[in-house]
């Protein structure tokens, strides 16, 4: 009506002035008549409503004409009135105005009053203020009046209508409220209207906008009103009442919002969404520069305050046994919200020391303040650090006063910021241990310290829950000897209570959880658990864990009671034995499960057999998949936050809450904050990493969850503004610790066996995930990797980084090609995330490993990137072509080689792949597989070797220029490489073949002129200092490093082994090197005992032919080195001997083809040796004796073993002549060797009873000329130098084992012996405490025919036993410096022999007193 009205009016009054010409003669005739008119019919109420908004376009004639003359008529009507009823103008306009109002906002069919019009309601009101503000122009409108009569209405007004008001700068709030004399009830109607507000808001409506602006604008007078500033009291002195109206309403607001925290779950969810609304009164966005900053942070520090502090009826007892259900994903959302939307006008040290300050000053509500330190480790990445210096800061104040309180504060923000888990803080039993493991804590200082500390744990324990009373037991504080009753005090105390829990500490588990806040598990339950954990150890291992192992020993009532019932559980036993089988089949053999146990076990596996219960396993799966479709559900929540820049402030709750989710999963969340996990290294099986199905699933909706989230964040934003998400859902992954080695598993079967199937997206998601766990690497425990190589433990305990290296191999094409793609994308991805970093900032988030796979695989695969440096580095990366679905990795490899900070890393010692790691790199090439090819490859080392590494400082791994020096690195890493390879499945060439072909042009360019041969130096300062567990571990060490060196030697040039020097103007041959270290080392891994093997041999032979060529004389070079291995060496001459059938046509075809003269004098000796030996085993002549007997006699020997002439033995050694002594002598020693050769090394093909009858024959034949052979046993430090050269030759092993030989030769022992040889008893006294040594030291001792080592023994004693009695007085003379050890080895024996070899003196005295 109100409309049509004014629109007949308008045009009423505006028509006649058209079309008729005025009967008035003035303009004040017309508008008394037009009052008097409007006085019988118009009423004033509907008037002041008969205005629209008459802005029109600029420029329409008459408008302004128009406009003057209606606000002027209604002034007039006004004025008409007013002067009627005696009232002023102003007055009446006012009362008139909220007349309109209330009829205005008069409810049509609601009952209660609502807080937004309706839409005609709205445009009513619009009219009406459109007239009240020309009213205000023109003067004729009273705002006291209109605030008065607002408060008499009989309802007061709807909100939105004071807010129009307020808007529209007729009626300020501040104003209206300062105008009413009942403050309380002004309150009292500002919050019923801003509850209906908040509850109309979140009705689905067109209103919630609108409900938003009237949110804001009221909330922002509130704070400019309620928390002036002293710079703002000036302009609004004239209102008293109104700051204290501003701060009334925002409190019951809030207490409106804190009465519901604590019932969530009764509340109606309407009522809860409308809470929710009104904070939004807390988002700091919505003020902008309309509040001033630090009315802003005034009213959040209140709000903060009055939060931690509203209706604090719980007492600390009530923390400490409910804290747990206060954590961040179990408190109530609208706290949590309030919380984090508060945090958002604070920094995390500020908030913290506001929490602070709260805590020193005021009596708390301690739920609200455990829950606020909850979100802020969730939410606050800092404030991991900062509650830790807080709660040092608590520790010191409370020791230094004794006050309790700020214990139980310190003690409860503990354990409540470890509830959250170690990705966001550390495990309480990590704090407690911290702070009082050591003398260094605060208890420290004194006895009385220490007496504070106990009371006040003592005070906590009749209100303690089960975990923590276990930290205290199993972590206790360092305490003093002295004072050590104060802790078993207290330790009897908490046992108490554990027993009153119905937890007893005997019924620990092995493997239990000590930072688990959850209820106490049952025993049974625990268990199970350590079943779990046993196995997997076990799994990985193949041993019995030292846990269970001592567990059967120190805590048996648990290990029977509970352990061995958990995994002595009926079931259908599989036909192949699993993991669970093997474990208990140990445990059986160790005599570790009861017999009668097992035996029921096994009878109840087999009744089982029976039946097959296939529903418990469908409800099984049933039951876990509710809680997997919650995990689902909230990753796809995150999901929506993540691609939204604007909700990153929501994620890290979102994450809390996948937390909680997962913990439901994995079906016991204890694990997430086991310490036990954390300091025990993770077992991982790199060849064949097994998982359990249930973990492998949801680590697979992990990762494939969080390569969703990288590639849909990636489509909207670059890394470096996709906020910490991604860090922080990795952080908290890895706070799950029962699930670190089923991802660590899961990424081995991803990267190392399936890598090159990926394909772009898997790579850039997992290299991206990659980055952050190791960005966690302090939450994740160390590794032993089993990497299927022979290695020690030490060199399988892995970092984290370690063991990205060992997962991305560079073997074949197809890994280069993965390696490179995943590392490009790896180190590309950090550096787009952190583009400000600087290059320290930069370094400890950079795996070192990836950074050193792309320098060894870039310049290998791209010639463009061996020529650059770090000047060349000016690319900068792109992200959007990194994420490209058909991105070039080559050329991405190359565009981050050449990228500034990229080259800038590189310049970091920790980044720099040295010549060595290089070699190692190389050396895990398949070269029929490679990617490069054959003579690709061959340029690729020389630019490695000679332009890259050769010239670089040491300092960055290089070798500063040194050819000798990068030999030996070549050298050590080949060695290094090959002792962890299996030496029965490396291959006997491999070595040479594949692996010396760095060597031979550094070693025939450098070093010729040294005075020692450098090589043979690199080789024997390896043997050195090398330090094992064991004595066989060394020994089996020490033989593998010396077959490696000897196929060294042989893989490289033949004239290596031998250097060149002149002596004055002559060129000599110089061997000294070689023979020092074929005497002290390659010697003792020769099979035969007294020659080396064939390839060596023949190696050396052909290397000093070559050599010689050097020399003025060749032939007189090499028989000088031949003669000097008569007395230096003679092992190199036996071994020319053995293989001389197959030496001796390469050597002479070489010296034909290199001299073309007759052999040297030398060979051909040799040559005429072997030929005298043949010729007379086939002919009946004598034997022709030319040089030392024992090259003849090895000769003899060899030809001997070849022919083979059974049964014609004792004939040929009688042809031998008479004066041979030293020939058989030789003979017997090298039969003897191949008597110890055929025990200890049976495939060399010698046969131990053709050597025993053999030396059998050779014995009785010097036996019968009266030789005096046992001077061959006899040490050259002890006696006679006479056999020195057979000695010198051989092996270590053989000369140990020499008593073994002796003892073999008893049967042909003749019985004039112990007479004819006075030294023999000595020999053979020696020679038997020898073998006694051997044995006693543990030895391995081989077995022969006489027996077992035991066996042996005995009948060498025997054969003494009844030797002594025989032997004259005279033998006894020199055996004494072997009574003592014989004494303690065999003190029998020795009694014995000191009775006998009492003084020959004593006995003639006796003699001499019978003639008296």
């Amino acid at each position: 009506m109100a409309g049509a009205g004014g629109s007949e009016l308008r045009a009423l009054l505006a028509g006649r002035a058209r079309k008729r010409r005025s009967t008035f003669e003035s303009g004040a005739e017309l508008r008394e008549a037009a009052l008097q008119l409007l006085d019988r019919h118009q009423n004033l109420n509907d008037l002041l409503l008969e205005v629209e908004d008459l802005v029109k376009p600029v420029g329409e004639s008459g408008q302004e004409h128009q406009e003057a003359l209606s606000e002027s008529f209604i002034v007039s009507v006004l004025q008409e009135q007013a002067s009627r009823l005696g009232v002023p103008t102003a007055v009446l306009a006012a009362k008139n105005a909220v007349t309109n109002i209330e009829r205005i906002c008069q409810p049509s069919a609601s009952p209660s009053q609502v807080p937004l019009l309706n839409l005609d309601q709205r445009k009513r009101l619009s009219c009406l203020l459109q007239t009240v503000k020309d009213l205000l122009v023109n003067n004729v409108f009273s705002r006291s009046h209109f605030c008065q009569e607002i408060w008499k209405m009989q309802d007061l007004p709807v909100l939105e209508a004071v807010w129009h008001l307020h808007r529209g700068n007729i009626i300020g709030l501040e104003e209206l409220l300062e105008s009413n004399p009942d403050a309380p009830a002004v309150v009292e109607w500002l919050c019923g209207s801003l509850r209906a507000l908040c509850e109309q808001a979140e009705e689905p409506s067109q209103d919630a906008e609108l409900a938003g602006r009237v949110l804001s604008d009221f909330a922002i007078t509130f704070l400019q009103n309620g928390f002036q500033q002293t710079s703002e009291l000036g302009r609004r002195c004239e209102f008293k009442k109104v700051p204290n109206i501003c701060r009334a309403v925002l409190q019951r607001m809030l207490t409106w919002v804190l009465d519901a925290v604590g019932k969530e779950k009764q509340e109606d969810v309407s009522a809860l969404q409308a809470m929710r609304f009104w904070l939004n009164v807390f988002s700091v966005s919505m003020y902008g520069s309309a509040v001033h900053p630090d009315s802003l942070q005034q009213f959040f520090r209140h709000t903060l305050t009055e939060v931690l502090t509203y209706n604090p009826l719980l007492k600390v007892s009530d923390a400490i046994h409910m804290q747990r259900e206060w954590s961040f994903t179990r408190t109530c959302s609208l706290l949590t919200t309030l919380y984090r939307k508060l945090f958002v006008a604070f920094s995390a040290k500020e908030s913290i020391c506001q929490l602070q300050q709260v805590l020193e000053t005021h009596e708390v509500n301690w739920q609200h303040v455990l829950s606020c330190v909850s979100t802020l480790v969730v939410c606050q990445a800092e404030a991991e650090q900062l509650f830790k210096d807080l709660l040092s800061h608590l520790l010191i104040k409370a020791f230094e006063n004794y006050d309790m309180e700020n214990m139980i504060t310190a003690f409860l923000i503990a354990r409540q910021a470890a509830l959250e888990g170690p990705a966001v803080f550390m495990p309480y039993s990590e704090w407690f241990k911290a702070s009082f493991g050591s003398a260094g804590g605060q208890h420290g200082s004194s006895k009385k310290a220490l007496v504070f500390l106990f009371e006040f744990l003592s005070e906590l324990v009749p209100f303690e829950v089960a975990p923590y009373l276990k930290v205290h037991i199993m972590y206790p504080p360092f305490v003093p000897s002295k004072h050590r009753s104060i802790l078993l005090e207290y330790i009897t105390l908490a046992k108490t209570r554990l027993a009153d829990l119905k937890v007893a500490i005997e019924d620990m588990g092995l493997y239990e959880d000590l930072s688990s806040t959850d209820e106490a598990i049952q025993p049974q339950g625990q268990a199970l658990r350590d079943v779990e954990k046993a196995l997997q150890i076990f799994e990985n291992t193949r041993k019995i864990p030292t846990s269970v192992i001592e567990a059967s020993i120190f805590r048996r009532p648990y290990y029977i009671s509970w352990f061995l019932p958990a995994l002595l559980r009926p079931r259908v036993l599989p036909k192949t034995p699993d993991v669970c089988m093997a474990f208990i089949d140990s445990l059986k053999r160790a005599d570790k499960i009861p017999s009668n146990l097992y035996s029921t076990y096994i009878q109840a596996c087999c009744a089982m057999k029976e039946k097959m219960l296939q529903d418990e396993s469908k409800v099984e799966t049933s039951h876990s998949k509710e809680p997997v479709e919650q995990l689902k559900a909230e990753l796809a929540e995150l999901r929506m936050l993540i691609v939204d820049q604007a909700k990153y402030e929501d994620v890290p709750a979102q994450i809390a809450l996948i937390s909680d989710r997962l913990s439901s999963v994995l079906g016991h969340s204890g694990d997430a904050n086991d310490t036990a996990t954390l300091n025990s290294r993770i077992q991982v099986n790199v060849f064949d990493p097994k998982l359990e199905p249930c973990h492998q699933s949801v680590v697979d909706l992990l990762l494939t969850s969080f390569c969703q989230n990288l590639i849909a964040a990636s489509y909207f934003n670059p890394p470096d503004r996709q906020g910490p998400c991604l860090s922080l859902f990795v952080k908290m992954i890895c706070g799950h610790r029962s699930l670190i080695p089923a991802l660590l598993g899961r990424l081995c079967q991803l990267i190392y066996h399936q890598g090159p199937s990926l394909n772009d997206a898997h790579i850039l998601g997992l290299a991206a995930f990659v980055i952050h766990l190791s960005e966690s690497r302090s939450l994740i425990p160390e590794m032993e990797a089993d990497l299927g190589i022979s290695q020690p433990v030490a060199e399988r305990v892995l970092s984290i980084s370690e063991y990205w290296s060992c997962l991305l191999v560079c073997r074949t094409k197809e890994s280069f090609s993965f390696c490179m793609r995943f590392c490009t994308a790896a180190v590309s991805y950090l550096m787009c995330k952190f583009p400000s970093f600087s290059r320290d900032d930069l370094c400890p988030l950079v795996p070192p490993s990836l950074v050193k796979k792309l320098q060894y695989i870039v310049p290998r695969l791209s010639l463009e990137a061996r020529g650059i440096t770090c000047e060349d580095g000016k690319a900068d990366l792109n992200w959007s072509s990194l994420s490209c679905p058909s991105l070039n990795y080559r050329r991405a490899s190359l565009c981050l080689w050449k990228q500034a900070r990229f080259q800038e890393l590189l310049k970091e010692k920790a980044f720099q792949l040295s010549f060595r790691e290089w070699l190692l790199l190389e050396l895990e090439v398949h070269p029929e597989k490679d990617i490069l090819s054959a003579s690709e490859r061959q340029d690729f080392h020389y630019w490695a070797i000679y332009q890259w590494y050769l010239p670089a400082p040491s300092a960055s791994g290089g070798c500063d220029g040194d050819l000798e020096k990068a030999c030996g690195i070549i050298i050590n890493t080949i060695l290094d490489f090959s002792q962890r390879l299996d030496l029965g499945s490396y291959g006997q060439l491999k070595i040479p073949d594949k692996h010396c072909f760095f060597l031979p042009h550094l070693l025939l360019s450098g070093c010729l002129d040294a005075k020692r041969h450098f090589l043979f130096k690199i080789l024997q300062e390896r043997l050195k200092d090398r330090r094992h567990d064991s004595a066989l571990g060394e020994q089996l060490w020490r033989q593998q490093e010396l077959l490696l060196h000897r196929r060294i030697l042989v893989g490289l040039p033949a004239s290596t082994l031998i250097m060149t020097c002149r002596k004055g103007k002559k060129t000599t041959l110089d061997c000294e090197d070689f023979f020092h270290f074929v005497n002290s080392e390659l010697k003792n891994v020769c099979s035969r005992g007294y020659a080396l093997p064939y390839d060596i041999t023949a190696h050396f032979f052909r290397g000093l032919l070559n050599a010689s060529l050097d020399c003025e004389e060749s032939a007189e070079a090499v028989n000088d080195v031949l003669t000097t291995c008569q007395a230096k060496c003679p092992i190199v001459l036996f071994s020319a001997v053995l293989w001389w059938p197959r030496l001796e046509p390469i050597l002479c075809c070489q010296w034909k083809r290199l001299f073309g003269a007759p052999l040297a004098e030398e060979l051909e000796r040799l040559r005429e040796c072997q030929s005298s030996a043949t010729g007379f085993l086939s002919s009946g002549g004598v034997f022709p004796l030319s040089g030392p007997p024992w090259i003849s006699a090895a000769f003899l020997h060899c030809t001997v073993q070849q022919q083979s002439p059974r049964g014609r033995e004792r004939h040929i050694l009688k042809r031998l002549g008479t004066d041979t002594e030293q020939l058989l002598v030789s003979l017997l020693f090298f039969s003897l060797m191949d008597l110890i050769s055929a025990k200890i090394a049976p495939k060399e093909g010698v046969d131990f009873q053709t050597s025993l009858e053999w030396s059998l024959e050779i014995l009785q034949c010097l036996e019968e000329r009266g030789a005096s052979w046992p001077l061959l046993f006899q040490s050259p430090e002890e006696g006679s130098r006479k056999y020195l050269v057979l000695r010198s030759a051989a092996s270590d092993c053989h000369s140990r084992l020499l008593p073994l030989a002796f003892y073999s030769l008893t049967p042909g022992f003749d019985q004039e012996l112990l007479a004819r040889e006075q030294l023999f008893l000595y020999v053979a006294l020696d020679l038997y405490i020898q073998l006694l040594q051997l044995f006693v030291e543990g030895k391995d001792l081989p077995q022969t025919d006489q027996g077992d080592p035991v066996e042996v023994i005995s009948k060498a004693r025997r054969f003494l036993l009844a030797a002594i009695p025989r032997c004259p007085t005279r033998s006894f003379g020199n055996v004494g410096p072997l009574l003592d050890a014989c004494d303690q080895l065999d003190p029998e024996l020795g009694a014995i022999l000191l009775h006998r070899s009492r003084p020959a003196a004593a006995l003639d005295l006796d003699e001499e007193l019978v003639l008296f």
